[in-house]
């Protein structure tokens, strides 16, 4: 089944763009497009996509609102937002607000296939500055260990791989299992957490 998507973007060419774009590979549906948050809010939860792409700086509601409310309806929905900069401030209120990666909008097809690929499979595709960010914004809130209390041996050793950076094969190789494997640990880790994302669940452990 190919991963299917919506686009909240009020741009129309590039909306257009990105829906062309994802239609044209097997691996996609892009099964709704929105101009505005207000109008994904009202539509989109019926359409049920695995992903948003969303553009943060939407007119009227912005797009940072927009994805804490949608997740809010959709916890489990993965948003990605796109942006013109890179280490802008709005990406990381964004991903505290819900997202869990970003693409810039100025990405080639193939880069943003991989990462909405790596979003889709539980990863969160960031860069380095932004996720230094969201990691001093949650080490300041503090936490409780006693959710980390609770993961096993094996999912500790998981997680620990996870916060050093590297991906579900790479987990998946130092342990002899398959990425599916890997993915299921995760799952498993974000439930015993408490938490929605990758992101989340990394940031708890950081605290420890």
């Amino acid at each position: 089944m190919p991963i299917r998507i919506a686009i909240v973007e009020d741009n129309d060419k590039i909306r257009d763009g990105l829906e062309v774009l994802l239609n044209g590979s097997p691996e996609f549906s892009c099964v709704a497009t929105y101009g505005t948050a207000e109008e994904a809010l009202k539509y989109l939860p019926a359409k049920k996509p695995d992903v948003v792409l969303m553009d943060i700086g939407l007119p009227r509601m912005s797009g940072i609102e927009c994805v804490e409310k949608l997740k809010q309806i959709l916890p489990e929905i993965q948003v990605m937002m796109l942006t013109v900069y890179e280490d802008d401030d709005r990406v990381f209120k964004s991903l505290v607000a819900g997202a869990t990666g970003y693409v810039l909008k100025n990405t080639m097809p193939a880069q943003l296939f991989e990462a909405i690929r790596d979003l889709h499979n539980g990863g969160s595709p960031m860069s380095n500055v932004i996720g230094r960010k969201v990691v001093q914004a949650f080490q300041q809130m503090g936490s409780s260990s006693k959710d980390l209390e609770n993961l096993s041996e094996r999912e500790n050793e998981i997680l620990s791989y996870v916060a050093k950076g590297y991906r579900d094969k790479e987990v998946a190789d130092k342990f002899f299992i398959s990425p599916d494997t890997v993915r299921k640990h995760l799952r498993n880790i974000y439930q015993k957490l408490h938490v929605r994302s990758r992101t989340e669940a990394v940031l708890k452990f950081l605290q420890k």
